[in-house]
C-alpha cells in the first residue's frame, strides 16, 4: 500500500479523498472502532468517557460565559447576576457550568477509586495512572480559580485563606503570595490572573487527556479480573459494544445531571457566595467547594508543631503530600495481583479507605474545634498509613485467590469456550 493511503476504503468519496491525504478517519476506526477491548468491562468503565463529556461541556459553557463576564472587583459580582437575569439562556449556561464542575469531580473520583480497586495503576500502566493524577491536580487548580470568579463572600475569603497557605513556605513564602495576589491583598490583579488561568487551564487539561488516552491505547485497558487479554477470545471491538454501553451510561448520568440543574442547581453551592465580597466582614465558617473538603480537613488536622516544622507548614505539607503520594502508588503496592476481586484482605482495606476519605470530607465541612479535630487527625493518619504501610505490607503477607487462566474462562460458562459460544445456534 502506498504511503498515506487509507487502511479502510470508505464509500463516501469526500471521506475517502480526505482519508487518503490525512488518514484521520482510519485512525478513528483503528483506535475507536476495531480497537480490541477486554470483554468483561462493567459499568465502572463508563466513567472515563463521562469525564471526557463533562470536560467538553465545561470548556463549551466556559467560553460562552467568558463572553459576558467582567473580571473586575467592581463589576464581577454584578456581571454574574447579569448573566443570570439578562443574558438569554444565561442562567442555564451558568448552572450547567457550576453543576458540571461538581459532576466532573464526581465521575473523576469514581474513576480514580475504580482504578485503585482494580489495580489499574500497576505495570505496564504506571505512566497512564500518573498522567491521570496530573489531570486531577490541574482540575483542582482550575476549579479553585473558577470558584473565585463570582466574587462572593466565600469566593473572596476562600481565595484569601488558600493563597495565604503559601506564606508558610520558609524564606520564599511571602514573595510567592505577593506574586499570586499581584499586590498585597486579594484584589483586582488577583481576580484578573485567576480569570486568565481559569480560561487557559481547561485546554491544558485537554492536552494531558489526549496523552492519557494515547497511553491507554498503547498499554490497553485494565479489566475487572486484572488479567491481560491472551487472544481474540478475551476481547471485543470497542464499537459497537462499548460505544453503546457508554451511551447508555451517559444517558443515565444526564438524567441525574438534568435533575440537579433544573430542580436543585444550588444544592452543592454555598449561600454566602450570593453575598458580594466584603474584605471587612469575615464569614463565620470558611469552607471550600465540596470536592476540596477531604484535603481541607487534612490541612486543618495539624494543630501542633513537629520538630522544626510549625503547624501551619505541616498542614500544607500533608495536604499536598496527600495528592503527591498518589503518584507513587504503583510502587507502594507490592502485590503481584491487580484486582481486589482476588485480594480478599485488600478489599476490606480498600473500603476502609473509602470510608476514611468520606469522613475527611465531612470533617472538612465542620468547624475545626472539639472532637472534630481529633477525628480529622485520626482520619488523616489512616489516609497516609493506607498508602505508606498497608499497601507495601499487604503485598508481602496477603494470600490472593487463584487467578483464572484467561478473561474468557472467568466470564464464560464453565466448559464452553469463546469459539464454542460463537458457533452455538441461538436458542
Amino acid at each position: 500500500m502506498a504511503h498515506g493511503s487509507s487502511a479502510v476504503e470508505y464509500r463516501n468519496p469526500a471521506v475517502r479523498w480526505i482519508d487518503r491525504r490525512l488518514p484521520i478517519f482510519s485512525m478513528m476506526h483503528r483506535e475507536y472502532g476495531e480497537f480490541p477491548t477486554p470483554r468483561n468491562f462493567n459499568y465502572l468503565w463508563n466513567f472515563g468517557a463521562l469525564a471526557m463529556f463533562f470536560l467538553v461541556l465545561m470548556i463549551a459553557t466556559g467560553v460562552m460565559l467568558a463572553m459576558h463576564y467582567t473580571p473586575s472587583t467592581d463589576q464581577a459580582f454584578a456581571s454574574v447576576e447579569r448573566i443570570m437575569r439578562d443574558v438569554n439562556g444565561g442562567w442555564l449556561l451558568r448552572y450547567l457550568h457550576m453543576n458540571g464542575a461538581s459532576f466532573f469531580f464526581i465521575v473523576v473520583y469514581i474513576h480514580m477509586f475504580r482504578g485503585l480497586y482494580y489495580g489499574s495503576y500497576k505495570a505496564p500502566r504506571e505512566l497512564l495512572w500518573m498522567l491521570g493524577v496530573v489531570i486531577f491536580l490541574l482540575m483542582m487548580a482550575t476549579a479553585f480559580m473558577g470558584y473565585v470568579l463570582p466574587w462572593g463572600q466565600m469566593s473572596y475569603w476562600g481565595a484569601t485563606v488558600i493563597t495565604n497557605l503559601f506564606s508558610t513556605i520558609p524564606w520564599v513564602g511571602d514573595a510567592i503570595v505577593t506574586w499570586l495576589w499581584g499586590g498585597f491583598s486579594v484584589d483586582n490583579p488577583t481576580l484578573n490572573r485567576f480569570f486568565s488561568l481559569h480560561f487557559l487551564l481547561p485546554f491544558v487539561i485537554l492536552g494531558v487527556v489526549v496523552l492519557h488516552i494515547a497511553a491507554l491505547h498503547v498499554t490497553g485497558s485494565n479489566n475487572p479480573t486484572g488479567i491481560e487479554p491472551k487472544g481474540p477470545q478475551d476481547t471485543l471491538p470497542f464499537h459497537p459494544y462499548y460505544t453503546m454501553k457508554d451511551t447508555f451510561g451517559l444517558a443515565v448520568c444526564l438524567i441525574l445531571f438534568s435533575i440537579m440543574v433544573f430542580f436543585a442547581p444550588n444544592f452543592m453551592g454555598h449561600p454566602d457566595n450570593y453575598i458580594p465580597a466584603n474584605p471587612l466582614v469575615t464569614p463565620s465558617h470558611i469552607v471550600p467547594e465540596w470536592y476540596f473538603l477531604p484535603f481541607y480537613a487534612i490541612l486543618r488536622a495539624v494543630t501542633f508543631n513537629f520538630l522544626f516544622i510549625p503547624a501551619e507548614l505541616g498542614g500544607v505539607i500533608l495536604m499536598f503530600g496527600s495528592i503527591i503520594v498518589l503518584f507513587f502508588v504503583s510502587w507502594l503496592d507490592t502485590s503481584k495481583v491487580r484486582s481486589a476481586k482476588y485480594r480478599p484482605v485488600y478489599k476490606w482495606f480498600f473500603w476502609l479507605f473509602v470510608i476514611d476519605v468520606l469522613v475527611l470530607g465531612y470533617m472538612g465541612s465542620q468547624p475545626a474545634e472539639g472532637i472534630n479535630v481529633l477525628i480529622a487527625q485520626l482520619a488523616t493518619l489512616y489516609y497516609f498509613l493506607h498508602f505508606l504501610v498497608v499497601l507495601p505490607l499487604l503485598g508481602k503477607f496477603e494470600r490472593p485467590k487463584p487467578l483464572p487462566r484467561s478473561i474468557a474462562e472467568a466470564v464464560l460458562p464453565r466448559g464452553r469456550s469463546a469459539a464454542g459460544m460463537a458457533a452455538a445456534p441461538a436458542e
